[in-house]
């Protein structure tokens, strides 16, 4: 029990005293709950806990079990915040701070619970807190410091309030900023001085008659009844009457009725009673008693009694049900919409009544309810992409001078945008469009949001490839057309060339590839010779004539060997004679072979010859050998290409377009194509034709049986039809919305169509009206209300028994009160309910004005008539005039003209108006041209005009004679200067044409060539850049070249003959040299065919020119020549040999060798033996078609085949070899096309920023649609244009100030004061304050003063009686103030205040004055002031020695820190009385500058008395020029007073003890000093010197010269 009960009692449950015997009863601090477990939501769940001292009940209780669902219907309820705590007060002991500094922290706390959200019950925190932390239960908060009361400086004194006796003045000051948050309150506002201007010599005035405020209006009760009885019984009659009356007599009836209710104000919205009023009138004492009226001056009394309109308080009914929303459809997005509800108007206010209140009000609202469609959306729509066009990336340069057809590669394309309202239910765009009702109607661009689509993309002409043959091949020999049919003689030499490059459109692009000359006998297979055998001699002798036979082999008429049997129809060539030389004989060379035929054919001038030569390699011996034969039997002639120049080839024509083909059955359907495809797929087949004629070259057109049959073209090929696309064009959007005018200018609705694709291939064309016009229709009912008044009733006097009594009435004449209805009016006339009036008119005019019933006495006039017109401006004058009406004519007082002038007379308006420019000149514009802006349908200008001559515009103010601004009309202009101005155009970049091509850099292989621009203009003004130039201002472009190496060969001609040079002339044999001609000539098909440089073939192919050789003599062995070396096997090693052979043309004679007839040499790496390679030049630039802009191209390089000596030869080295390719030789590239900059056409000139005024700006904007890509231009960096909006006056009604308070005929009392409202003009700049003009120019504007609505031009006042204290006019409002404190970034709000003094005129009413009053409003935008201490160092002025002046220069009482400012007299104790004395910051009575204080015995001051004054010049003072000494009061604050140039400050020797001061012994001291130092300097000046030697002067005089002439930087 005792250990339990310690452990229990530990706890805040109380536990009482038990036995042993039930400790189950003890209570213990129990664990958490843990979480609620259930099978089911809600309650009935369960939950556990762990229990210190556990209970024998057990250990789980009944909870709520938190599921999702219950999110919905739970949530936290947040209390307001209370009132903010200072931390100071919940730490307890802290010290509050004494000083406050922007204001002090503290906390606020609120109640956060949670809630049932249907019924606002309470609920467990956990619930809540299952689905989000409670929220924060308290927050730190910024109490401000306390604001003290802040006043303004005192006014002067006003002069004194009698002219004898004893009177008052007083000085007022009025409350800047009123106490906040504690602060102290305000002081005194009124500062009471006596005076005594003099005595009095007659009596005062001691009595004033003093009127009283007039009392409530009220009704004489016989007459309202009478009236009630009246007004019944006549109603009664008249319903009776009518009944008898046929319909349209009632009718009538019924309209004049109705007017006369309106007449008589019996309107249900005005119930307007004219009653009366009375007021005081008595007379006072000066000292505010009141006394007998016979005390008072007699004199007119004022009235006493006046008709009135009995006060109405406005009456409005209860507010009706919320209006719908304006928002009708559901999107979170979307601004919310508003709602209101409205109340109407029961009673208007009548006389004094309290004002309406407002009467619709409304609130933001979303619509509620399931049936809610979702808001329209807005995307964005396009129209098709336009075609690829090539033109738009030219520069200026490129578009000049090129020719614009056939242009390739790279383009731009572009397509118009055009909003529309997304729907769900609309059909897949354009993809599945079938029906163009199906495209969406477009609506106002400014509806779509988010991002634009492109308006321009780059896109690809494919460049076609150019067909490209290769070189004539030689003409083949005459075959027959047809070798299957071989009827008839004719034949034909035909020669061919290959498609090297196939042509984009196909090979029938291509020129012909075959040209034909007839020949006769021809055949269709012949013998070609391959070889002939060696020459063996007849009848098998050594030496002599024999025979070689040939080697042959049958070919077609192509050189393809065939079948020898084709051949067999003509014999196969004979053995050929020939000769082998005996040992004596003459040894003649082979025949070289023939040459090329000099021409290609023959005619009657030239003919083809061709050519063989042999020589002579060794002479005959004397008589018994043959002879060698003469030199021109070396050489033999033959005829070739006998043929005549006649040839003939097929030349063909264009294809012509694709038509229907009659015999094919598909029909070409009209489609849409897909938008994303090019609109090109295959529809149907059809047929293509083309025109084939036989030429005969430099003749013409022939006859087709002149050309071969085998070769002609075909006419006629299969094509695929394009499929038709018909023009598709968007519904008309919505005609555009007429103005709601009433106005006689005719007004114009449009609508518009966009065309989203346009037709092709025959499709339907497009419509031609996209665009409609139409007037507006003039609205029936003109909007707008206006108020009409009726006719004035006639004029109520008071009741005769209530003014019987006053002086001077009579019964049927004087002030009385008139009505009239005013009722509400459309434009038209039609009549409108009232509240429409009240919204939408102008302000309602009086229903009640003061009126005059003459009396007999009264002078009566007609009104004035109008001004009589003027005959010009500026000359004469207008008269207006009245007559006396009546008896009036009769009285000698009516026809005083002083009292009641008959005439008035005024100048003729002189109007002069001057016009100035004003404003800065605006950007320069362009003209419009006549452009119309598009609200529908963004379009891409290619050349929107961007420059030239514009205009600039300088706004024109016209004024009037009296400088006052009025409408520019009146100056004859039409608001603006202009002035042409120019925008420069931008210039591109210039660059030279291409040069032609460089030489291939190798004549061999791969190389370069080289072609370059070079700079001719720079851009300017914003051109396209040029591209990267070189140091030179050049650009090049490097391109791979392959150079064939057998273009050029070496041509040698045959030997000459031998010259001997150690001869034995008879044997005619020995050494000898034999030289021969070697050229450089250009290799084509047919064989070497012209000589060229030398340079162009290769110096190491280069044969011999000449050569030494024994010549064979007589019976000696003959070799032909050497034969070509075999070709060494590879790899090259030593170990391998080449060999060469010759054979014996003559056997030596007997006893004579023939020398060895084989050679062989070992095979040298790069001496007689190489290797070969392929090697990969780099890739060229990126090569583009020659009509390409940008766009797709070809990189290229190059195959090389290099000889391991690294020299490059011919290709076929490596093909010999299957050496492999492993490289690609091209790749696609990119070259960036130059997009120039694409800019929005402008937008419409916004609004003006001011209504009026001269420093309205209208803007207009454009945006980047396409920024620049590549080269392309760059944007402009105006993106915006602004121009002056014509200057219009700005008009504005305004109050004059109020009048003096005017109580009718009398000293005091209660009256009345007024003010006019008036209208200015002025030119809208802040500091200009305007301008008196007409009202008329103000008609327009809305009634209203800074805003207000309500005009108030009179209010009632108070003129004091002599002797009362009462409170002045309210002060005008402070100017707005911010609480805040400055640099520290605290505000706590902006407020001003306006204030009322008290003034009193006798001293001794001072105790009966009201207390003073101020008031305060809040207002925007106030400056946030500092407040600092300032003090002067004169005491003597009119100023106090030390004040408080807040940071705009404003001297005031309160705001600055409670610093202990230096005390004023009333500080001291005794006071300050002695003249020249103030009270210093100690409390210590001092004297003023120079003088000084002398002390009684006690320690007081008890004179002060003048001291000896030293005057110091001050840097102002002229008199001594001596250095500004400043002395300063060390008990003031040292700010010096700007503004004050000299001064003359005072030394003052004694303290205030009478004593001399400190200073004075220190300055005595230090003048001593200075004594004795001016006699020791005199002393030593006046000694005389002591004669130096003149060795001494020597040195001392050459000294000087050394150091000027050693010059060195060491001295």
């Amino acid at each position: 029990l005792q250990s339990i009960h310690s452990l229990c009692s530990s706890t805040r449950f109380s536990v009482p005293y038990v036995s042993h015997y039930n400790l189950s009863l003890f209570i213990c601090l129990p664990g958490p709950w843990g979480r609620c477990m259930g099978s089911d939501c809600g309650p009935g769940g369960s939950q556990s806990r762990a229990v210190w001292c556990a209970h024998v009940d057990g250990w789980t209780t009944n909870c709520f079990r938190v599921c999702d669902w219950h999110k919905d219907l739970y949530d936290w309820r947040l209390g307001a915040w209370n009132e903010c705590v200072p931390v100071s007060a919940r730490t307890f002991g802290a010290p509050r701070p004494f000083t406050c500094s922007g204001g002090e922290e503290g906390i606020q706390t609120r109640e956060v619970g949670c809630i049932l959200k249907s019924d606002g019950s309470p609920a467990e925190d956990a619930i809540c807190e299952y689905f989000e932390p409670k929220p924060r239960l308290e927050q730190a908060c910024l109490i401000p410091c306390p604001q003290d009361c802040v006043v303004s400086e005192y006014s002067p004194w006003t002069s004194c309030s009698k002219t004898c006796g004893t009177g008052l003045r007083n000085r007022v000051r009025s409350v800047l900023v009123p106490p906040l948050f504690g602060g102290a309150v305000c002081p005194n506002l009124t500062e009471f001085q006596s005076c005594k201007p003099g005595p009095c010599t007659g009596p005062e005035g001691m009595y004033s008659l003093r009127v009283g405020a007039w009392s409530p209006c009220i009704l004489p009760q016989t007459r309202t009844a009478r009236q009630a009885k009246r007004r019944k019984g006549k109603g009664q009659g008249l319903r009776e009457r009518a009944g008898a009356k046929d319909p349209e007599t009632r009718e009538l009836i019924q309209k004049k009725r109705t007017r006369n209710r309106l007449n008589r104000q019996e309107s249900p919205f005005w119930d307007i009673q004219v009653g009366y009023q009375t007021r005081n009138v008595t007379c006072i004492h000066r000292n505010g008693s009141a006394v007998g009226r016979n005390l008072c001056t007699p004199r007119d009394l004022p009235l006493t009694v006046q008709s009135c309109v009995l006060p109405k308080d406005c009456q409005v009914t209860d507010w009706a049900e919320w209006g719908p929303c304006s928002k009708t459809c559901v999107d979170p997005e979307s601004p919310r919409g508003n709602r209101t509800r409205s109340r109407q108007v029961l009673q208007f206010p009548v006389g004094e009544g309290a004002e309406c209140p407002l009467l619709e009000e409304s609130e933001s609202c979303e619509p509620q309810g399931d049936g809610v469609p979702p808001c329209a959306t807005y995307t964005w729509r396009t129209t098709e992409w336009s075609d690829c066009r090539v033109d738009l990336l030219l520069s200026q340069q490129d578009r000049r001078r090129s020719n614009l057809t056939g242009l390739c590669g790279g383009g731009l394309q572009t397509r118009e945008l055009y909003c529309v309202q997304a729907n769900a239910e609309l059909l897949k765009y354009l993809n599945d469009l079938r029906e163009k009702d199906k495209a969406s109607r477009p609506v106002e661009n400014k509806l779509c949001e988010g991002p634009i689509p492109n308006r321009s993309q780059l896109c690809q002409i494919p460049c076609p490839t150019d067909c490209e043959v290769s070189p004539w091949g030689a003409w083949g020999p005459c075959t027959f057309e047809n070798c299957e049919d071989q009827a008839g003689k004719k034949g034909f030499k035909l020669r061919k060339r290959q498609i090297t490059n196939e042509p984009t459109g196909g090979p029938g692009n291509c020129p012909h590839l075959v040209e034909a000359v007839p020949c006769d006998e021809p055949s269709c297979y012949d013998w070609q010779l391959v070889s002939l055998d060696r020459c063996i001699p007849d009848e098998e002798k050594p030496c002599g004539p024999g025979t070689q036979l040939a080697q042959v082999q049958c070919v077609n008429s192509n050189g393809e060997e065939v079948d020898r049997n084709l051949c067999s129809s003509s014999p196969p060539p004979e053995p050929v004679p020939c000769e082998v030389p005996c040992a004596r004989d003459c040894v003649l060379s082979d025949w070289t072979p023939w040459s090329t035929c000099s021409q290609t054919c023959s005619s009657k001038t030239i003919e083809g010859k061709q050519m063989r030569t042999r020589s002579i390699l060794a002479y005959n011996a004397g008589e018994g050998g043959a002879l060698c034969p003469n030199s021109s039997a070396l050489q033999e002639v033959r005829n070739c290409n006998e043929h005549a120049c006649t040839v003939y080839h097929w030349q063909t024509g264009p294809w012509g377009p694709c038509t229907e083909d009659p015999s094919s059955s598909s029909l070409n359907t009209s489609t849409t194509v897909r938008a994303g495809s090019d609109g090109q797929g295959p529809c149907s087949m059809g047929m293509q034709t083309r025109k084939v004629i036989c030429v005969r070259v430099n003749v013409g057109q022939v006859p087709p049986k002149k050309c071969p049959d085998g070769p002609r073209p075909s006419t006629v090929r299969p094509c695929q039809l394009p499929c038709k696309k018909d023009c598709i064009v968007t519904p008309f959007s919505n005609w555009t919305l007429c103005p709601v005018t009433c106005d006689t200018v005719k007004r114009k609705q449009s609508r518009k169509r966009l065309i989203i694709q346009l037709p092709s291939n025959g499709g339907q064309e497009c419509p031609e009206v996209l665009e409609e016009e139409r007037d507006c229709e003039v609205p029936k009912v003109c909007p707008g209300f206006r108020w009409k008044t009726h006719k004035w009733r006639k004029c109520q006097l008071v009741p005769w028994f209530l003014r019987q009594d006053s002086p001077g009435a009579q019964e049927t004449c004087g002030l009385g009160l008139q009505t009239r209805a005013v009722s509400c009016r459309q434009l038209d006339g039609t009549q409108a309910d009232i509240s429409e009036c009240l919204k939408f008119a102008k302000a309602m005019p009086a229903i009640t004005q003061r009126c005059q019933l003459p009396c007999q006495d009264d002078c009566q006039l007609t009104n004035w008539s109008k001004f009589s017109s003027c005959t010009a401006d500026c000359v004469g004058v207008r008269t207006r005039k009245r007559a006396l009406i009546g008896r009036s004519k009769k009285k000698d007082k009516c026809k005083n003209t002083q009292m009641y002038p008959l005439s008035e007379t005024q100048y003729c308006p002189c109007d002069k108006y001057n016009a100035q420019p004003v404003g800065n000149w605006s950007d320069c514009i362009l003209p419009e041209g006549g452009r119309v802006e598009s609200i529908l349908g963004m379009k891409v200008q290619g050349d929107i005009k961007e420059c030239g001559q514009g205009y600039r515009y300088q706004a024109m103010v016209c004024y009037d004679q009296d400088n006052r601004l009025v409408e520019t009309s009146r100056c004859n202009s039409h608001g603006y200067i202009e002035e042409a101005c120019i925008i420069p155009c931008p210039s591109d970049c210039k660059l030279s044409e291409w040069s032609n091509w460089s030489r291939c850099s190798k004549s061999c292989g791969s190389g370069v060539k080289v072609r370059s621009k070079w700079l001719r203009e720079k851009p300017y003004n914003g051109g396209r850049p040029c591209p990267k130039l070189d140091h030179i201002n050049q650009v090049y472009e490097v391109v791979p070249c392959q150079s064939d190496c057998n273009q050029y060969v070496w041509v040698a001609e045959p030997w000459s003959v031998w010259k001997v040079s150690n001869v034995d002339l008879k044997e005619n044999c020995g050494k000898g040299v034999q030289t021969r001609k070697v050229r450089c000539m250009l290799n084509t098909i047919d064989g070497p065919s012209e000589a060229v440089e030398d340079y162009l073939c290769d110096p190491e192919e280069m044969p011999l020119g000449a050569r030494e050789s024994r010549l064979p003599c007589p019976e000696d062995c003959v070799l032909n020549d050497w034969g070509p070396w075999s070709r060494c096997s590879l790899p090259c090693t030593r170990t391998n040999s080449r060999v060469r052979t010759a054979y014996t043309l003559r056997s030596p004679s007997v006893g004579r060798q023939c020398p060895d007839t084989n050679d062989k040499e070992p095979c040298s790496l790069n001496l007689n033996c190489f290797n070969y390679f392929y090697n990969i030049t780099d890739w060229s630039t990126c090569q583009l078609s020659p009509n390409a802009v940008c766009g797709s191209g070809i990189k290229t390089r190059m195959l090389d085949c290099v000889r391991s000596d690294g020299k490059s030869v011919d290709i076929k080295f490596c093909e010999e070899l299957n050496l492999e390719k492993k490289w690609q030789m091209n790749i696609s590239c990119v070259v960036e096309c130059p997009v120039n900059c694409q800019l929005s056409e402008w937008s419409a000139w916004s609004e003006c920023s001011q209504t009026c005024g001269l420093e309205g700006k209208m803007w207009r904007r454009r945006s980047v649609v396409q920024p620049s890509q590549g080269d392309g231009r760059p944007c402009p960096s105006q993106m915006e244009q602004w121009k002056p909006c014509p200057v219009r006056p700005c008009y504005r009604w305004q109050y004059s100030s109020w009048s003096e308070c005017r109580v009718e005929s009398v000293v005091c009392g209660h009256g009345m004061r007024y003010r006019n409202l008036s209208c200015f003009v002025s030119d809208g700049s802040s500091d200009g304050e305007g301008s008196l003009v007409d009202e008329e120019l103000c008609s327009s504007l809305e009634l209203a003063v800074d805003g207000d609505k309500q005009i108030r031009l009179k209010e009632a006042c108070t003129l004091p009686c002599p002797g009362e204290c009462y409170l002045m006019e309210w002060s005008d409002w402070s100017s707005c103030v911010s609480i805040c404190v400055k640099g520290a970034g605290v505000d706590f709000g902006s407020v001003q205040v306006r204030s009322r003094a008290v003034l009193a005129q006798e001293p001794e009413n001072l105790q009966l004055c009201p207390d003073q009053a101020w008031e305060s409003q809040p207002c925007t935008g106030g400056e946030c002031y500092e407040y600092k201490w300032f003090s002067s160092a004169h005491p003597n002025s009119t100023r106090p020695l030390i004040w408080c002046q807040r940071s705009d220069g404003l001297n005031v009482t309160g705001g600055c820190p409670p610093v202990n400012p230096p005390m004023d007299n009333s500080s001291c104790d005794p006071p300050c009385l002695m003249p020249k004395s103030f009270c210093s910051e100690a409390g210590i009575c001092m004297c003023d500058e120079g003088f000084t204080e002398v002390l009684s015995p006690t320690g007081q001051l008890d004179q002060c008395t003048p001291i000896p004054v030293l005057e110091i010049p001050t840097a102002g003072d002229k008199k001594g020029d001596v250095k500004t000494s400043r002395a300063i009061n060390p008990t003031l604050p040292s700010t010096i007073q700007p503004g004050r140039t000299g001064r003359t400050w005072y030394l003052q020797p004694y303290g205030p003890d009478g004593k001399l001061k400190m200073w004075v012994y220190g300055v005595a001291a230090g003048a001593f000093v200075l004594l004795i130092f001016i006699v020791s300097m005199i002393y030593l000046a006046c000694k005389k010197p002591k004669r130096p030697q003149r060795q001494r002067q020597q040195n001392n005089r050459l000294k000087p010269l050394t150091l000027a002439y050693d010059g060195d930087t060491d001295m």
